[in-house]
C-alpha cells in the first residue's frame, strides 16, 4: 500500500438500510426518504462521514428506479456534509445493465464490488466486463469508486482494473472488505489480515466490514491495523446478545468510541473527502 503509517483518524462510513432486510420483520430499518433522511442526520452527528444507501421503493422493496435514486442523494446532499455513496450492486436479482444506470443519481462515490461471489443461497454477479465498464464509467462521470472484496481473489481483481484503466477519479484507491458472508471471506482477523498484506501499491485507505457477530471483531482488527470501519443495519441489526439495534447511530456512535479510545477519533466531512478525493457536488 502507498499509506504505510497508521491514520490519525477514522473514516466511519454507514450503511443503513441494504437490500436483504425485511421492513417487516424491522419495523426501525430506514426504507423511506423522510427515514433516510432523519438517520442521515443522525449518524453525521454521531460520527460518520459517509453514507452508503441502498434504496427501497413504497412497499419497502429494494429498487434502483432512477426517480428514487437521484431523490435520495438531493434529499441526503441538502441535509447533512455527508459523502453519499450509492451501491452498484442494488439487489442480487438487479441486472447488470441496471446497476449501471446507479451513476446517473450523480453521487459523490459509489460502490464497485470486485468480483462474483455466492452470496448465501444466491450468487453476487459481478463479471469482469461489467467491473470495467463501472470503472470506466466512474471515472467519466468523476465518482469515486469504493472497491468492495468479498474474497482474496477480489484483490486481484483490483489490481487488474488499476493496470487497464489507470487509476480512478481522485487519484486516490479506497476498498472495504466485506466479510462474513456466507460463501466469501470469513470474518476472522487472520482472513482480513491476509487481504490486507495483497493491497496493490497503489491502495491509499482501506476499511472492513464484519457481517453479523463478526462486527466487533472486524471493527476490533481494522482499528488496530490502521483500517478505517463501516457499520450500520446493512450489515449487523444486532448490538449485543438480545439486543437488536434500534437506530444506525447507535453502531455509529459505538464505533466512534471504539475509535476514539484507540486514538484515532472519527473524520470529519471534510477530511474525509480529502482522504478520499471527492469532488464536491454540494450547492449550499
Amino acid at each position: 500500500m502507498a499509506t504505510s503509517s497508521t491514520p490519525v483518524g477514522t473514516l466511519i462510513t454507514v450503511a443503513p438500510t441494504g437490500a436483504e432486510h425485511a421492513k417487516a420483520d424491522l419495523p426501525q430499518l430506514p426504507t423511506t426518504l423522510d427515514e433516510l433522511v432523519e438517520t442521515a442526520r443522525r449518524c453525521e452527528a454521531a460520527g460518520a462521514a459517509l453514507i452508503h444507501l441502498h434504496i427501497r421503493d413504497a412497499d419497502h422493496a429494494p429498487t434502483l428506479d432512477r426517480g428514487l435514486l437521484r431523490a435520495s442523494v438531493d434529499a441526503v446532499r441538502s441535509e447533512t456534509d455527508l459523502i453519499v455513496q450509492l451501491s452498484t450492486g442494488g439487489s442480487v436479482h438487479d441486472p447488470l445493465e441496471t446497476r449501471l444506470t446507479v451513476l446517473d443519481a450523480e453521487p459523490d462515490s459509489c460502490s464497485l464490488t470486485c468480483g462474483t461471489t455466492n452470496f448465501g443461497d444466491d450468487v453476487f454477479l459481478n463479471p469482469w466486463g461489467f467491473m470495467s465498464d463501472l470503472y470506466v464509467m466512474a471515472q467519466e462521470r468523476e465518482v469515486v469508486p469504493e472497491f468492495e472484496l468479498f474474497d482474496l481473489g477480489h484483490v486481484h481483481a483490483l489490481r487488474r482494473l488499476i493496470d487497464t484503466h489507470g487509476l480512478p477519479f481522485g487519484g486516490t484507491v479506497h476498498v472495504d472488505f466485506v466479510t462474513g458472508v456466507p460463501g466469501g471471506m470469513p470474518a476472522t482477523t487472520a482472513a482480513l489480515m491476509a487481504g490486507v498484506a495483497m493491497l496493490p501499491a497503489e491502495v491509499t485507505s482501506w476499511s472492513a466490514t464484519g457481517i453479523g457477530r463478526g462486527h466487533l471483531p472486524i471493527m476490533a482488527a481494522a482499528l488496530s491495523a490502521g483500517g478505517h470501519l463501516r457499520v450500520g443495519m446493512e450489515d449487523n441489526v444486532v448490538f449485543a446478545r438480545g439486543q437488536v439495534v434500534q437506530h444506525n447511530d447507535e453502531l455509529v456512535a459505538r464505533a466512534a468510541e471504539l475509535a476514539t479510545l484507540m486514538q484515532r477519533p472519527p473524520l470529519g466531512t471534510e477530511a474525509a473527502r480529502e482522504l478520499l478525493g471527492v469532488k464536491d457536488r454540494r450547492t449550499r
